[in-house]
């Protein structure tokens, strides 16, 4: 028999990995020679970067660069030298994580030292460039990360701009003279976990900006921007911006990855199956067991177990699921295809203990299952 370890972290209670290892304890407790296989997911948000890691094996980089508003900060990054492939997450550098709510002003933010981590990766040796553009603070559409790789934004007097948001409108045309000699030799992949387009009122400004510091009328100017700015687009890249699924994501990060990196755009959770070669590995498994904190319906759309489902269904393996906690009907599950589902707080004393003793009770929900089902 095959089992196929396969989850979502717990958030602040278990990383995916001793997720893992809870399960693999439990299941090797109760039948010492079931072939265990461990891979930890993600789908992009907090903990991805440790996920990646496990899969790439590389070393952790840590570099200056500029913050969101143009002071020095140190961004980390991965990279491995024997696949030559780097991860890169931009809230390393241009993230509200790096600022206090108080300091939010996404029209003067920009993302030039996310595109400093892309320099220095590829001066590394980098081939291939995953990049995560959650958690932005920026609303700049990638000007500031592409000033980092050579592309020049100009105005009507062919003076540079700085690039932030507020500038977007400014720009009436790109230099793409001394663009980075080898960007055209870098394969990037793009997690990208929303599909809101450039402009309007499902677009960047209007549904993002204001959690990070726009009031209205920034709101609005921005949108502007943006809209001028994908005019712009089309004219250089000959792309029609406000048509590529997830052009407003991370402040137009998402159009920005496309046009100056060459990117694709996929969902971050699909990135890391791919990472992990996830449908080969799971190839005759009896059964994959996944989990994340709260299994609800979000968890449809996007989500880490919903992409495990995907491939589960294609190749006809049962899936267990062991969460913190399962805020689904048994119908529900059903319909998901969950043929098994167990909750931490079934057994904890209150959430507390379920937070701190989460690695103890995955354990003993794992010998429970193995009885049952095994």
């Amino acid at each position: 028999m095959k089992i196929v370890i396969a989850p979502d972290k717990f958030k602040n209670s278990l990383t995916g990995l001793a997720f893992c290892n809870a399960v693999e304890e439990g299941v090797k407790s109760m039948y010492p020679n079931i072939e265990i296989v461990k891979l930890p997911l993600a789908d992009g948000g907090d903990g991805t970067i440790d996920v990646v890691n496990f899969y790439l094996k590389g070393q952790e980089v840590c570099v200056d660069v500029n913050s969101p508003f143009f002071k020095p900060v140190k961004a980390t990054y991965l990279y491995s030298g024997a696949s030559r492939a780097a991860y890169i997450e931009m809230a390393k550098a241009s993230g509200l994580s790096l600022l206090k709510p108080e300091q939010f002003d996404c029209k003067n933010a920009t993302t030039l030292g996310t595109g400093e981590m892309i320099v220095d990766a590829i001066g590394k040796g980098a081939k291939k460039i995953i990049l995560g553009i959650g958690g932005s603070a920026t609303n700049d559409c990638g000007i500031g990360m592409a000033t980092a790789l050579g592309y020049r934004f100009l105005d009507d007097e062919k003076n540079e701009v700085k690039p932030v948001g507020a500038n977007l409108s400014r720009i009436v045309s790109i230099d793409t003279s001394n663009v980075h000699w080898k960007l055209n030799q870098i394969e990037f992949e793009i997690a990208c976990d929303v599909t809101n387009p450039l402009y309007g009122i499902d677009g960047a400004a209007y549904v993002y900006a204001a959690q990070k510091g726009a009031t209205l009328e920034e709101i609005k100017m921005l949108d502007t921007g943006l809209e001028h700015f994908s005019k712009i687009i089309k004219t250089v890249f000959h792309t029609d911006a406000q048509s590529i699924i997830g052009a407003g994501a991370a402040g137009g990060m998402g159009i920005a990855s496309k046009v100056f990196l060459n990117g694709r755009l996929q969902p971050g959770i699909q990135l890391i199956k791919n990472l992990a070669n996830f449908d080969e590995n799971i190839r005759n498994a009896d059964w994959i067991v996944t989990g994340e904190g709260k299994l609800d319906a979000q968890t449809c759309s996007g989500k880490t177990i919903s992409g495990i489902m995907t491939s589960a269904k294609a190749k006809q393996i049962k899936v267990a699921a062991f969460c913190g906690i399962v805020d689904l009907e048994k119908k529900a599950l059903a319909q998901l295809g969950i043929d098994y589902a167990d909750a931490v707080l079934n057994y904890a004393i209150n959430l507390e203990d379920a937070m701190q003793n989460g690695y103890h009770y995955v354990k003993d929900m794992t010998r429970k299952f193995a009885k049952k089902r095994l």
